[in-house]
């Protein structure tokens, strides 16, 4: 929707830990921006790949069957110094919300992309009623 080229990827900092660095450690060399990492459970991915490139990570805790999302939540908010992870909200909301932030971060160099998500914003907020309907 806001005309920004992506890649999408799947690896686990677990069971295809090789995928991911490789990934993560030529994000940059490819033009990669930013990187968001949805992961649930231990939810080590985003602190993986964060560990593996200097370019930004969101992280975004998806919910699992026993905990509802906390266990990942968790995992991604309490990384250690030095290796930042900038975590959004649980589930669909929070993946929404990554895709935007990561646009904001991309649109502070890229004329194109501020005036599309400006244009996003402003048309998010037109579609708000003033009043509820009768």
């Amino acid at each position: 929707k806001l005309g920004i080229p992506y890649e999408a990827r799947i690896a686990s900092a677990h069971r295809t830990p090789k995928r991911l660095e490789q990934y993560a450690s030529t994000a940059k060399d490819r033009g990669i921006q930013v990187i968001i990492a949805a992961a649930g459970m231990a939810a080590a991915l985003p602190g993986a790949a964060a560990a593996m490139t200097t370019l930004p990570v969101l992280g975004v805790p998806m919910e699992g069957r026993l905990l509802g999302g906390l266990d990942a939540l968790l995992s991604m908010v309490q990384m250690p110094p030095g290796i930042p992870v900038g975590t959004l909200g649980v589930g669909n909301s929070g993946a929404r919300n990554a895709a935007l932030l990561a646009a904001a971060i991309i649109a502070l160099n890229d004329k194109k992309v501020a005036a599309a998500l400006e244009a996003f914003r402003a048309e998010q907020t037109a579609a708000v009623p003033e009043e509820p309907e009768s």
